[in-house]
């Protein structure tokens, strides 16, 4: 089996180790054989292929686990109003927001929009992101929904049903369309997808509804996650603790009860601040959250409304400088915490006999992860022990 290695590299880290310089990566097929010193790196011999890694530092394959990538269209001309003062309430519910969405995805045939999907997948791993997760949702009728999963699958992504993200037009209220959802849509997610999703939110869908949706798709074998305390507190923390959810994802209203419901529990709390930002949104409590003992993830939330981001790079920067994490604790949310949240327990760290996903920044510090605002720092990802981006 060949081998590759990374050697020569300025720093290696990992979350819950100590950074290790002048290092290598050496990888035995899609798993890592070993990681250490340059000083400390055994004869080889065998088949192998190397990459220079001068003045470069390796990280764990970032993990994005929670984005939207499966759309049409976009929605600039509603960033243009909310510039100008109209909220995302409001836009959503003058029939604009995922609405308009859903129109635009629903339009495409199902070659555009894995075309689309697998484009989005391309500006993910040019951010560093090995793993990453997509939801379906922009399409809210049986056909597109899915298809978005099998986009998704198809470009590597892990999919999840996002079949409560919004009540379609043609249904008259949100019972209406989970009796339709669940009888019709779920028996195809469940083969489909990995996990199931719900917007439990004002306007989209109350605690009632979200754990009928919910406890349908885990008895369909789907493990369960919720969009919740967005906008408001309706109930998303207590439900999914409830339920055994892996994670609870956006919480920018989240008040002291749920921090500490969290902290007791196993759901993970995915942050968001990609998106807090472009709503102009407070940002989550992320410091508290961490403080309270509660497990932490960061994604971007990739999606053409409310962030339009592909980078975990740029969520790295927000969350040292607006969540007021420090970088190895927003390094662990993007790696071995958000591979949780997707139950993936072989990668996020960099460890022998895990999975070769690493990320190398172009950089003499492994902090320019957070501290290149913006930068175009990553310089090639390996995954699964081959070179997968290369700048």
């Amino acid at each position: 089996m060949t081998r590759f290695l990374v050697r020569d590299l300025a720093q290696l880290a990992t979350p819950g180790a100590e950074v290790v310089e002048d290092a290598f990566v050496l990888c035995r097929g899609e798993t890592i054989e070993a990681v250490g010193r340059m000083r400390d790196l055994p004869a080889l011999d065998g088949e192998l292929e190397e990459l220079d890694g001068r003045g470069l530092c390796a990280v764990p394959g970032l993990v994005d686990c929670h984005t939207h990538p499966a759309f049409g269209g976009d929605r600039v001309a509603e960033f243009s109003l909310r510039a100008g003062g109209a909220t995302y309430e409001e836009l959503h519910a003058a029939g604009g927001g995922i609405l308009s969405t859903v129109r635009a995805t629903r339009a495409l045939s199902e070659a555009d929009l894995a075309a689309r999907v697998e484009r989005h997948a391309g500006w993910m791993l040019a951010h560093g992101t090995a793993t990453w997760e997509g939801k379906s949702g922009y399409g809210l009728d049986r056909d597109t929904e899915l298809a978005s999963l099998r986009a998704v699958r198809a470009a590597g992504g892990s999919p999840t049903w996002l079949g409560a993200h919004s009540v379609p037009p043609e249904f008259p209220d949100a019972d209406a369309y989970l009796d339709f959802a669940l009888a019709e849509v779920l028996p195809g997610a469940a083969q489909a997808a990995d996990a199931a999703d719900v917007f439990l939110e004002r306007g989209a869908f109350d605690a009632a509804q979200a754990r009928r949706y919910l406890e349908a798709c885990r008895g369909a074998g789907l493990a369960l996650r919720l969009h919740g305390d967005q906008f408001t507190e309706s109930g998303a923390i207590p439900l999914a603790v409830e339920l055994g959810a892996r994670s609870v994802d956006h919480l920018e209203a989240t008040g002291d009860v749920g921090i500490a419901a969290l902290a007791a529990s196993d759901v993970v709390a995915v942050l968001l601040p990609a998106s807090a930002l472009f709503l102009d949104r407070p940002m989550p409590p992320a410091r508290a959250l961490v403080d309270a003992g509660a497990t932490v993830a960061l994604a971007t939330d990739f999606n053409p409304g409310s962030a339009f981001t592909a980078s975990l790079p740029l969520v790295a920067s927000l969350a040292c400088t607006q969540l007021h994490l420090s970088p190895e604790e927003a390094l662990a949310a993007l790696t071995v915490n958000a591979a949780r949240v997707l139950g993936f327990a072989d990668r996020g760290r960099l460890e022998p006999g895990l999975r070769a996903d690493v990320t190398l920044l172009d950089a003499p510090d492994w902090r320019y992860l957070a501290y290149h605002l913006a930068g175009d720092v990553v310089a090639a990802v390996l995954r699964g022990g081959a070179v997968a981006f290369r700048r």
